[in-house]
């Protein structure tokens, strides 16, 4: 029988150079019921996300989706690859380009712009990128800058977080 072999560990600090392009390596479909759900759920009262009949009436032909909710699903798309070993510090020119609908599936790329080390946390370093998500027809609906403070290889928390199995 074959041991466990590690699965992908996402990427540490020296793992990033400048010019990088990392793009999601699936799609995400975005259903009205998400949409409704978590728009109600951020106290959100614009109706355009959740009554059809309004959305129609508003020029845009129906409910769009949350901008919040795009923002979400587009930053989580790209976590395995920029954020898996670090921690958001912030988003930058956050851009909605395109509406987004129900029934929508959106992709993803990230390009790395810049590497350092951290001037107060020698352990880690600030890697900034710049995201883009785009609908199935290829628009963009969505571009911002993004800063994740991430761990060197050789400093990050443990990963052998598995718990010991009792037989």
């Amino acid at each position: 029988m074959a041991g466990i072999k590690p699965g992908w560990q996402g990427r540490y600090l020296e793992d990033f150079e400048v010019g990088d392009v990392y793009r999601c390596r699936y799609g995400r479909t975005i259903t009205e019921a998400e949409n409704i759900q978590f728009t109600l759920l951020s106290n959100n009262t614009n109706q355009i996300h959740f009554n059809r009949d309004y959305g129609e009436r508003s020029g845009f032909g129906g409910c769009l989706v949350n901008s919040l909710l795009t923002l979400s699903v587009v930053v989580g798309m790209g976590s395995m690859d920029i954020s898996e070993n670090g921690i958001n510090l912030g988003f930058e020119d956050v851009r909605f380009t395109t509406p987004v609908y129900g029934g929508d599936t959106l992709y993803t790329d990230s390009e790395v712009i810049s590497v350092r080390e951290s001037q107060s946390r020698p352990t880690q370093g600030i890697v900034s990128v710049r995201t883009r998500g785009y609908n199935q027809k290829g628009q963009t609906v969505i571009e911002f800058r993004r800063n994740v403070m991430v761990w060197k290889r050789d400093h990050a928390p443990g990963r052998d977080i598995f718990p010991t199995l009792l037989s």
